[in-house]
């Protein structure tokens, strides 16, 4: 009934609106439509994940390379920003999804794309509130804003779920967390960042609060000498495996002065998928549920 009552709601709100509709992107440019777009390239796995959610698998026409989820998407055929114009004309796309380190990198093809008439949106949150407004802005540029809508009520239902199970763990009993980003660098995430949400979420405390973001990332650089200057109290080495940081369980232990840190002492070090906790998608929920059995087993 409650959900039944919000779509009545937000349908005679939507009809109450004039018919252009505009969002503002992740890069800054404005993106103005008058219909929902319906022949749509994704070029980041995370949009790919949240337009299935949205309901959206026939309205997807390409994807990047590498794909793994959901499996549908596998199949689907890839684009990359290094392919021609022609390429991505030749599919006739009405939007071209990106990320805004796309946009930087490879502007001129925008451009070009942009004034054949193919619009481009850059998008790509770095908070958890900014996850909000991400999962509307792709609700309102395919149609899909009570779907969206639907997505942001699950996703809080599932915090509140994790919250009152943290709720009988007093503080005391959390341990003592330094999450990996990156191990060549020796780097961690960076505050308000959607790994660091999941670890609270997952009743674990971050030893590494006083690192320093590097700017427009999620990423802060932490340090040899900091990181053993904590180790006593590391009492569970978390870091994320995927792409971005290929590391093993080995290379952490075999690490440089790694027996002054107390989680490689008491065998407390646990890789974690990185699209669990590091993409703002729905299975940030399955994030926190992972990392909760490895603090809490």
């Amino acid at each position: 009934m409650k959900r039944l009552l919000f779509t009545l709601l937000f349908v005679l709100l939507l009809c109450s609106t004039a018919r252009a509709r505009t969002i503002t992107d992740d890069s800054g440019r404005t993106v103005t439509f008058d219909a929902p777009f319906t022949r749509i390239i994704s070029l980041y796995g995370a949009h790919t994940e949240n337009l299935f959610h949205l309901g959206l698998r026939e309205q997807i026409i390409g994807v990047s390379p590498g794909e793994d989820y959901p499996a549908a998407a596998m199949a689907l055929p890839t684009f990359n920003a290094r392919d021609g114009v022609e390429k991505f004309l030749a599919a006739k796309p009405d939007l071209i999804l990106i990320r805004p380190m796309h946009m930087r990198a490879y502007a001129g093809l925008w451009n070009a794309l942009t004034r054949h008439g193919v619009t481009v949106a850059a998008l790509q949150p770095g908070s958890i509130d900014a996850v909000y407004d991400y999962w509307r802005a792709l609700g309102k540029l395919t149609g899909r804003e009570i779907q969206a809508e639907y997505m942001i009520e699950d996703f809080r239902e599932g915090v509140r779920h994790a919250e009152d199970r943290l709720s009988t763990i007093p503080m005391s009993e959390r341990p003592g967390v330094f999450f990996e980003s990156i191990h060549r660098k020796i780097a961690t995430f960076s505050p308000g960042s959607m790994p660091l949400f999941v670890l609270e979420k997952a009743g674990g405390v971050n030893v590494a609060a006083d690192a320093k973001p590097r700017h427009g990332t999620n990423i802060a650089d932490y340090g040899l000498e900091r990181l053993l200057a904590r180790g006593g109290r590391i009492d569970v080495y978390l870091a994320q495996r995927g792409t971005m940081n290929d590391v093993s369980v080995q290379d952490i232990v075999n690490g440089p002065a790694a027996s002054r840190i107390k989680a490689v002492l008491t065998r407390n070090v646990f890789l974690v998928d990185e699209h669990l906790v590091s993409r703002p998608t729905l299975r940030l929920l399955e994030g926190i549920d992972t990392v909760f059995r490895i603090l809490h087993p």
